[in-house]
């Protein structure tokens, strides 16, 4: 579990829907990321799968601005990189999340997200920083309270997203938050695989 410092938790927690493993999330207030760390080098990368059910969207979300960056469901991967070619403004960030939890954020993040309104492959970039680049797979309500699976390729979503290529991959996460907007949300997890 990595905390955000200054916010309650997201509950995550083991669980069966619909007769699949799967991981529960259930924000209030909250947010936190459960995260594996992993190690796979670019050469490497295949496909990511992964899995989510959520039962509704956040009417306050707006995932390009700062209040509204909530998300119910979304799946994160980690890229390491070279520090030395952040710009001035994410080398102070990055400086002020070591500050803040004791160790450096990752060089670049790529998440999978739901969002209430932004089209099918819609790009948004983090309001607070560059470095974490939001990709929409799916949009507003048609698919509620189903589980909806994915499977992408890593590499081409990235150099899509940031139009650099991928370093190792380090870390694999999922989020579910309702902080900014000061409200609830709730998704299951499952089946997020990154083939070699």
């Amino acid at each position: 579990m990595v905390s955000v410092p200054g916010k309650k938790l997201t509950d995550y927690t083991p669980a069966r829907k619909d007769g699949r493993q799967c991981w529960h999330a259930r924000a209030d207030g909250s947010a936190s990321i459960w995260r594996r760390t992993v190690q796979v080098e670019p050469a490497l990368l295949g496909d990511a799968e992964f899995a989510w059910w959520v039962p509704a969207l956040n009417p306050l979300s707006q995932l390009d601005v700062v209040e509204g960056t909530d998300a119910p469901a979304r799946v994160l991967f980690s890229f390491a990189g070279d520090e030395g070619r952040l710009s001035a403004r994410n080398r102070m960030m990055f400086e002020l999340a070591r500050t803040l939890t004791g160790e450096s954020p990752p060089f670049a993040t790529l998440v999978y997200v739901w969002d209430n309104r932004a089209p099918v492959g819609t790009v948004i970039i983090h309001p607070r920083t560059d470095r974490i680049r939001k990709l929409v797979v799916e949009s507003g309500e048609s698919r509620l309270g189903q589980w909806v699976g994915y499977k992408r390729n890593l590499a081409a979503d990235f150099r899509r997203a940031f139009g650099e290529e991928p370093g190792a991959l380090v870390g694999i996460a999922i989020m579910t938050d309702a902080d900014n907007t000061r409200s609830k949300a709730e998704a299951w997890y499952a089946d997020i695989t990154v083939s070699r």
